[in-house]
C-alpha cells in the first residue's frame, strides 16, 4: 500500500495517532490490553519502571520494563468497535513510517495479550477461575468489513455452532482461534475454552431487564453447545474481534480471563479485586517467558 491520505490515518499535531495519542517510540512489541482504564495502573504497578504514560479519552497507555522486557499496557474500553480502533492504530504505529508516509518493508508482528474479566456459562467452572480463550466466536459485525481467511478447522467448528445456536439473517457469527504458539506456552494455571463475544452487555448476552428478547432461546443453546468436548465457557465483549483483527493484520493474540461470575449458578466473586490481581500476576509471569 502506498501513502495513506490524512483523512484515513489521522494524526494529532504532535504526530501521534489520533485516538491512542501514541508515538511509535512509546509502544512496545509486547502489549497487554485491558478494558477498564483503571486496570492499566493495576498492571503497571508490577513493572520495574515506567518510561511512558499517555492518555486520551478511555485509552490509557503505560509502557515500561519488567527486567529487560519492554511491555505496554493499554486500555481499550468496552466492545468490538473499540478493538477496531486500538488494533488498527497499534498496527500502524509499528508498521507505518510516518516520515516517509509508507509502510515499512519489514512487518513487525506484535504480541497482544488481553487481561479481561468475564462471566462463565458452565456450572462446573468455579468463580475466580483463570481461562485462556482457545477460540473466540463473535456476534458483532466488525470483522465483516475486512477481507479475512479462516482455516478449515475454524470453519467446521463455526458451522457446528451455527447449527446448534440458530440465528436468523440479522446475526452472522464468526470464529477465530488464538495464536497457537502463545496457547502452547501456557501453564496449568489456565483452563481453556471457547469465548463468546457479544456486541452488548444486556440483550446480546441473554439478559432482560423487563423487555422481550428477539432470541430468547439462544443463551440456553450457548450453554449446551459441545463439539468434541469444546464448550462455550464464557461471554464477554472483545476477544473474538481481537482474534479476527490479529488474523487480518498478522499479529499474535491471546485472551486471558478471570471468571468473576457464574451465570449458570447466579454467583459472583467474593473478592473481584483479588481475583483480578491474581490474573494480572499470573498473566505477567506468562508474558515474561515469551
Amino acid at each position: 500500500m502506498s501513502t495513506i491520505a490524512s483523512s484515513e490515518l489521522i494524526l494529532n499535531a504532535d504526530g501521534s495517532v489520533y485516538h491512542l495519542h501514541l508515538l511509535p517510540e512509546q509502544l512496545a512489541d509486547t502489549i497487554i490490553t485491558v478494558g477498564d482504564p483503571d486496570r492499566v495502573a493495576m498492571v503497571s504497578k508490577y513493572f520495574d519502571y515506567i518510561e511512558h504514560k499517555v492518555q486520551k479519552r478511555e485509552f490509557i497507555t503505560h509502557t515500561g520494563f519488567i527486567g529487560k522486557k519492554q511491555i505496554s499496557v493499554i486500555s481499550t474500553g468496552i466492545g468490538p468497535d473499540n478493538i477496531d480502533i486500538v488494533f488498527n492504530e497499534l498496527h500502524v504505529l509499528k508498521n507505518y513510517d510516518f516520515e516517509q508516509k509508507q509502510f515499512k518493508g519489514n512487518h513487525t508482528s506484535l504480541t497482544i495479550v488481553r487481561f479481561g474479566t468475564s462471566g462463565c456459562v458452565q456450572r462446573d467452572i468455579s468463580v475466580d477461575s483463570l481461562l485462556a480463550s482457545e477460540f473466540g466466536i463473535g456476534l458483532d459485525n466488525v470483522i465483516y468489513f475486512y477481507d479475512f481467511n479462516n482455516t478449515i478447522a475454524e470453519l467446521t467448528l463455526l458451522s457446528k455452532f451455527k447449527t446448534h445456536c440458530y440465528f436468523d439473517g440479522n446475526i452472522n457469527p464468526y470464529l477465530f482461534k488464538a495464536d497457537e504458539t502463545l496457547l502452547s506456552k501456557l501453564d496449568n494455571n489456565f483452563i481453556k475454552g471457547i469465548t463468546l463475544t457479544a456486541p452488548g452487555f444486556y440483550a446480546p448476552q441473554g439478559r432482560s431487564l423487563g423487555y422481550t428478547l428477539s432470541h430468547p432461546e439462544y443463551y440456553k443453546k450457548v450453554e449446551t453447545f459441545n463439539e468434541n468436548n469444546l464448550r462455550i465457557t464464557n461471554i464477554e465483549m472483545e476477544t473474538a474481534a481481537m482474534y479476527g483483527l490479529a488474523n487480518v493484520l498478522n499479529h499474535r493474540c491471546l485472551s486471558l480471563n478471570v471468571l468473576l461470575a457464574n451465570r449458570a449458578l447466579g454467583t459472583f466473586s467474593n473478592d473481584p479485586a483479588k481475583a483480578t490481581d491474581n490474573l494480572i500476576q499470573k498473566g505477567l509471569n506468562f508474558i515474561s517467558t515469551l
